[in-house]
């Protein structure tokens, strides 16, 4: 599958995970993911570690140590590419998000920031220099999607449309999607016949304008708090949830079936949650 070299604005570009114990949490996703990691932090930083995983040499996600101050709770973070961290902090203030992490620069990397939207679901936005992002996705052990798990979806609209734009896109089966303009054109550029490949699948062309999915949250749920969550793909959802169970994870749905895809939602041993999706074509009429 090709490699990615970088993002467009408003695109999630990178994952990491904040583990209390990150060289567990590596010894875990190597073992179910295929993953090569590396501590990319130089020996004497006070930062704790950050070791970048790897599917043939091409990055795809990092586990990082919990900063001092910071709760003791595992947990996944999305970052979006963006031109300017600096203009996207003033912008989430305009729309009434709040700045949790001011922008800084991380060495020669690039430029970041991290917000809450008005709901509280946390979010990161990358400004690339020298790294631009998971090189390798869509394939197991890669990231699939970004979710943003929410209680007012009217809400997140007027919010994530002021800070990057994102419109909103409804399929049959219930599934809600974030979409960006034009990003399909910027897609096939790189994947021509994409589009072609969805209208045979018979996905509509808005399709490729999806970045990232909207998973409202069910009234009853109240224990929930509103986060954005990750989807890795894997190549048989059933056989990951097992594999994750014996390396000392947990199964916590599934795996089931939705449409287009058969998923688990799984925590590691530490307690990050994330979902494990397997692309099946003929799931395509599966109610959400």
């Amino acid at each position: 599958m090709a490699e990615r070299d970088g993002y467009t604005p408003g695109v999630p570009c990178w994952i990491d995970t904040n583990q209390p114990d990150p060289e567990a949490a590596v010894k875990f996703y190597e073992g179910l993911f295929g993953w090569a990691c590396e501590d990319v932090m130089p020996p004497d930083s006070p930062g704790g570690k950050y070791f970048v995983a790897r599917i043939r040499d091409g990055d795809v996600a990092a586990i990082s140590s919990i900063g001092d101050g910071a709760p003791p709770l595992a947990m996944w973070n999305t970052y979006i590419w963006v031109d300017s961290a600096d203009d996207t902090a003033a912008k989430v203030k305009d729309a009434g998000g709040k700045v949790l992490m001011e922008p800084f620069d991380v060495m020669d990397a690039g430029r970041m920031a991290g917000f809450a939207d008005p709901e509280g679901a946390v979010f990161f936005v990358w400004q690339a220099n020298q790294r631009k992002g998971a090189r390798v996705v869509n394939e197991h052990g890669a990231l699939n999607f970004n979710n943003l798990e929410t209680r007012d979806v009217a809400a997140a609209q007027a919010f994530y449309g002021a800070v990057f734009d994102w419109r909103t896109l409804s399929l049959d089966g219930g599934f809600q999607a974030w979409t960006l303009p034009g990003y399909g054109d910027y897609l096939e550029r790189d994947n021509p016949g994409l589009r072609k490949g969805m209208e045979e699948m018979g996905v509509t062309a808005e399709f490729a304008d999806v970045v990232a999915s909207i998973n409202p949250i069910a009234a009853g749920q109240t224990e929930l708090p509103a986060r954005w969550s990750v989807t890795f793909a894997v190549d048989d959802a059933d056989a990951s949830a097992t594999k994750a169970g014996d390396l000392g994870g947990r199964v916590l749905a599934g795996p089931f079936d939705a449409p287009w895809v058969r998923m688990a939602v799984i925590a590691d041993p530490q307690g990050a949650t994330f979902i494990a999706s397997q692309f099946v074509a003929e799931n395509k009429g599966v109610p959400a």
